[in-house]
């Protein structure tokens, strides 16, 4: 990898991680249509890590409340406070994380072709596209969650696991789907994507650890800052831009790239 690529494949991440577009189909279709070497690991490593710094900075303040309301639910035993939030973006992650570490290998080989990154960018782009309708139509939409709530995003955010789909996208559609309001589904979404991410991670240090890999340190740390910086801007503008025009654009983006994908592979 040289500079340029360093910085492409970084912002990338950093750009797709948090909106409903998917950043491991983005970092699947841009080395395969450049034909660019596999980016390693390691890179993969720094990538994440930025994005995760960035999603922790931008809610630091949520989540010192959240483990402050968790740790006092299990001390007194109750709902304290957003403690019920706390909870969901917790259990909300055991059906993921137990699919992902049981089916890693399938999905490594199987799941990464550019036809099923095509129907999936297609797929869930249709689905987001209905649930922003119906959240549209919700003229009372709810500003907290219940556990069945919690049990349904989590079992959609398996659906993640699927390159194309769009974790950030599976789980706000997921959020929209069962009345929950448009600020709480993307703010739901996003604190989600911290133990993903995290777990993630994991894996990939895990299998990084077996393999003996040269890295370029400066690269690494470029690649480090480039996708938490455009991580941390995305999550901003992401935020403000719903606010104002929806959820609209970025299903126009899916369906217009899945028909693209679809093209070029007949």
């Amino acid at each position: 990898m040289d500079i340029f690529q360093t910085i492409v494949l970084a912002l990338i991440q950093g750009l797709s991680e948090f909106l409903p577009i998917s950043s491991s189909a983005h970092l699947i279709l841009v080395p395969k249509l450049t034909h660019w070497t596999d980016q390693g690991l390691g890179f993969d490593v720094v990538v994440h890590m930025g994005t995760l710094s960035a999603v922790i900075f931008y809610y630091q303040a949520m989540i010192k409340s959240l483990s402050f309301d968790f740790y006092h639910s299990i001390i007194k035993r109750q709902t304290i406070g957003q403690s019920k939030l706390a909870w969901g973006v917790l259990l909300g992650t055991i059906p993921v994380g137990l699919a992902g570490v049981l089916f890693k290998d399938s999905i490594a080989s199987d799941l990464r072709s550019v036809e099923i990154i095509a129907y999936a960018t297609l797929v869930f782009g249709v689905l987001l596209g209905f649930a922003s309708w119906f959240n549209h139509r919700n003229k009372s939409p709810r500003s907290t969650v219940s556990w069945v709530d919690i049990a349904f995003v989590g079992m959609m955010q398996t659906l993640a696991l699927i390159p194309g789909s769009s974790r950030s996208g599976i789980t706000i559609t997921a959020c929209m789907l069962v009345g929950l309001s448009r600020k709480l589904s993307i703010q739901f979404s996003f604190l989600l994507s911290i133990p993903v991410i995290s777990l993630s991670l994991i894996l990939i240090l895990i299998d990084l650890y077996h393999q003996a890999q040269l890295v370029n340190v400066s690269l690494l740390a470029l690649g480090f800052v480039v996708s938490a910086i455009s991580a941390y801007v995305t999550i901003v503008f992401f935020i403000k831009l719903i606010d104002t025009v929806g959820m609209m654009p970025f299903v126009f983006y899916r369906l217009t790239l899945g028909v693209f994908l679809l093209l070029l592979i007949l």
